[in-house]
């Protein structure tokens, strides 16, 4: 097996790559750099047809994208630690968080990356496409309030989705750390979300992942 990766804090790449480092499992990874627009050559589309990162490219040379899809696969062949429940409660549990930070917290702040960070402007440019800057800057209300809302949801509670770190923790931290990098932070008022995100970020994986791949995105003074 080989992992399709790129060095930066992009969150979907970066899942698997924690994803593999609390199950200590060893996969080479073979570097696309995404600012060079290596994932949408025909060598790479014929691997993913979306032109996206991760894809797990399997021993026959078949492959999987989409980044929960691989964790999972990888999840079937190393159970422990298990990352996606012990139970079909728990799996469930897991899945309904993961799919609430995609669409709740990943989503808006993907919109700002898109649609009003410096960095996407440029490449928006020279791809003849446009930005929407004002929806791009609505969407960091969206996701301060999505951050306030996931704050009350967690009291209480040592991870996302109950006593156990999972990989609804993993989303969740690899979306606020990549919205740190491009200058979205946590609101101050999110005492339960920034206790949560200290106890994730001392984990070693976290810190093996950023030592391994230090590049980092310039923040740009962002309306927080």
């Amino acid at each position: 097996m080989k992992l399709y990766n790129d060095n930066d804090p992009a969150p979907n790449p970066r899942r698997v790559r924690i994803f593999l480092l609390e199950k200590g499992i060893d996969v080479p990874l073979v570097h696309v750099p995404l600012a060079e627009g290596k994932h949408k050559t025909p060598e790479f589309l014929a691997k993913n047809s979306l032109g996206q990162l991760p894809v797990l490219e399997l021993d026959d040379g078949s492959t999987l994208s989409e980044s929960v899809s691989i964790c999972r696969y990888l999840e079937a062949l190393h159970p422990e630690p298990a990352l996606f429940g012990r139970s079909a409660l728990e799996s469930a549990r897991i899945d309904m968080w993961i799919r609430r930070i995609e669409l709740r917290v990943m989503m808006p702040a993907g919109m700002v990356w898109i649609h009003c960070h410096p960095f996407t402007a440029a490449y928006a440019a020279s791809q003849g496409r446009a930005q929407f800057k004002d929806f791009g800057e609505s969407n960091l209300k969206v996701f301060a309030g999505a951050c306030r809302w996931l704050d009350g949801e967690i009291a209480g509670r040592a991870f996302v989705a109950g006593d156990t770190y999972s990989m609804a923790d993993i989303v969740l931290q690899t979306t606020l750390d990549f919205g740190a990098a491009i200058g979205i932070d946590l609101p101050e008022d999110c005492k339960n979300l920034r206790d949560w995100y200290a106890r994730v970020s001392s984990r070693p994986s976290a810190g093996q992942d950023l030592s391994k791949f230090p590049v980092q995105l310039a923040r740009k003074g962002l309306a927080r």
